[in-house]
């Protein structure tokens, strides 16, 4: 390594022997990163095409409405480029929306009736939506409404399990969800081109279901997603891949024409729909971030590999490991202790460029049901696609680590939460 790099590293506070370790983990992932500057320079064509073929002008930049937002260019232009983006009939994204939860929420509620059920079949949703669903009693729940749910797990290899979701799928059954992302589980993600098998398969035991696709943490790591192969709509949130660090806030839901329409109503009211909802000022950061994001999700893949690799190396389980195929940009490491997990997230947040002399501490956040630990010094609060690693204080002590805006602040973090767990007695090299 260059001279003047390797004295910056050990101004920051990284020893000579971490560094030299993790300094030959990344000479041995060059070829995988240049797999992955393909996928992003694919999806940077894509999304510029996009751009093009929707004629996005000087005027939906300066789209600032307020009020009603009625005949708002930049937000109305900016769904049709995402429309295209995801290969569907139409789209919703909006300031409105406030958090990947709220998306998931508005497109469940906005699609399905009393006397409905809902379906996973990829196994427990992530926990903030076990609230949504009335797993966990919450006011307004589904289960208020009397919308009933039921869940096929995965294979213990990670498969989806054709026959249980062939017996479960009844009558009743109007909306199927899959997580394409692992949540705070140590299983695999699912890649689009399974997800896409499974919709077949589903499709053809009755086609009229919907299915939702929660597309959080994979968009852009691939060349396709879902909505390609048949998913009804795909939701997220922009300040995670799609807003590529720009976005301060939104989230988007892209899918066939009438589920788009339900949501929208569900989103502001009937009647009114897609019609209103004020931009305020946000569309450039909606659409540099939208343009950014490819390069931007190419660094946090990087991250994501390059924590792998080190972790791998020193004998802990990572979920996926070095060598797997990329579907979301969330790295699992089961360091087998709290104390270790503190450590962890101290790295990355002394790494951050905002609040890095915070000490990341576990406390109840709302919606888990246990102590969670969140390390992350955000230009946008709870950003994902920037540098964070957050978990549940709980067996097996999983960390899970995602985000770098740039691959080398993902790589100093991942640096630094290896020199806090040597510093601790917890990591020999």
């Amino acid at each position: 390594m260059n001279n003047n790099i390797n004295e910056m590293y050990l101004k920051l506070g990284i020893n000579e022997n971490v560094l030299d370790f993790c300094n030959d983990i990344e000479d041995s992932l060059k070829e995988r990163f240049n797999e992955f500057d393909l996928i992003a320079e694919y999806n940077q064509l894509k999304v510029i095409k996009a751009m093009q073929q929707e004629n996005v002008s000087e005027a939906c930049l300066s789209s600032a409405s307020t009020g009603y937002g009625y005949n708002d260019l930049g937000r109305d232009t900016l769904e049709k480029v995402y429309a295209r983006i995801f290969k569907t009939e139409d789209a919703l994204v909006r300031p409105q929306i406030t958090c990947g939860t709220h998306a998931l929420a508005l497109a469940l509620f906005s699609n399905l009736r009393p006397g409905d059920e809902l379906l996973s079949v990829s196994g427990k949703p992530y926990d903030t939506l076990e609230e949504v669903i009335g797993i966990r009693e919450s006011v307004g729940s589904l289960k208020e409404y009397g919308i009933s749910y039921s869940q096929v797990d995965l294979k213990p290899d990670g498969r989806f399990d054709r026959e249980g979701i062939k017996n479960a799928i009844n009558s009743k059954t109007k909306l199927i969800a899959i997580q394409r992302s692992k949540g705070y589980q140590t299983r695999k993600t699912l890649s689009p081109y399974d997800i896409g098998d499974i919709i077949k398969f589903i499709k053809e035991i009755n086609e009229d279901l919907i299915v939702m696709v929660d597309n959080c943490y994979g968009e852009f790591v691939c060349y396709n997603e879902p909505s390609e192969f048949g998913a009804d709509m795909v939701v997220g949130s922009l300040i995670k891949n799609p807003g590529g660090g720009l976005a301060p806030l939104g989230g988007y839901i892209a899918g066939t024409k009438k589920c788009v329409e339900n949501a929208a109503y569900r989103l502001t009211s009937p009647g009114l729909g897609k019609e209103v909802g004020a931009s305020q000022g946000v569309m450039p950061r909606f659409y540099q971030g939208l343009f950014m994001s490819p390069v931007v999700v190419n660094s946090a893949v990087k991250g994501a590999v390059f924590a792998s690799a080190i972790y791998e190396k020193l004998g802990y389980k990572v979920v996926p490991d070095s060598k797997e195929p990329r579907y979301d940009i969330i790295q699992a490491v089961e360091l087998g202790s709290k104390e270790a997990m503190v450590e962890f997230c101290k790295g990355i947040q002394f790494a951050a460029p905002v609040d890095s002399f915070v000490t990341p501490e576990p406390w109840a956040m709302p919606g888990y049901d246990s102590d969670v630990i969140m390390a992350a010094g955000a230009f946008v609060q709870g950003s994902s696609i920037e540098l964070s690693a957050d978990g549940p204080v709980k067996p097996p002590y999983a960390v899970y680590f995602q985000g770098g805006l740039t691959w080398y602040h993902a790589k100093l973090g991942i640096i630094n939460s290896l020199q806090k767990l040597v510093d601790a007695g917890i990591v020999k090299l």
